[in-house]
């Protein structure tokens, strides 16, 4: 037969069984159904599985193929979010030197005194002054 014909599982069962259950060399079966013999190996291997762990095998795979797609998505997001930091990094650069007072984009500063007007804070000096 051709190369990438597609056999249904009864098909597949039907070759397996008669291996398996009726006792007919590989090769024989192989050569009367027009298929290879790597093939049956195979889908003997396959069959002789019980459906269920089948199932968690087709189960798993399906998982598997979609955690790869959303880390493909994951990824490519990340390299953008990179390249857009990258180029506000080279657009706030000015000789070499940011044009803010922080040593990096990351910083946070933190202030220690209470701003004016915080409920309970009326011994806290403000910037400004006693309110």
């Amino acid at each position: 037969m051709s190369k990438g014909t597609r056999f249904t599982d009864e098909f597949k069962w039907d070759a397996v069984a008669q291996v398996v259950e009726r006792g007919y060399a590989v090769s024989e079966v192989a050569e009367r159904l027009g298929i290879s013999t790597k093939s049956l190996y195979t889908w003997k291997a396959q069959f002789a599985k019980p459906a269920r762990v089948r199932d968690t095998e087709l189960d798993l795979a399906a998982e598997l193929k979609w955690v790869k797609r959303e880390l493909s998505r994951v990824t490519e997001d990340r390299n953008i979010l990179k390249k857009g930091v990258a180029f506000v990094r080279h657009w706030s650069e000015d000789n070499g030197r940011a044009r803010t007072s922080r040593e990096s984009l990351s910083e946070v500063r933190v202030y220690r005194g209470s701003p004016c007007g915080v409920f309970g804070a009326v011994d806290v000096p403000c910037a400004v002054g006693y309110f």
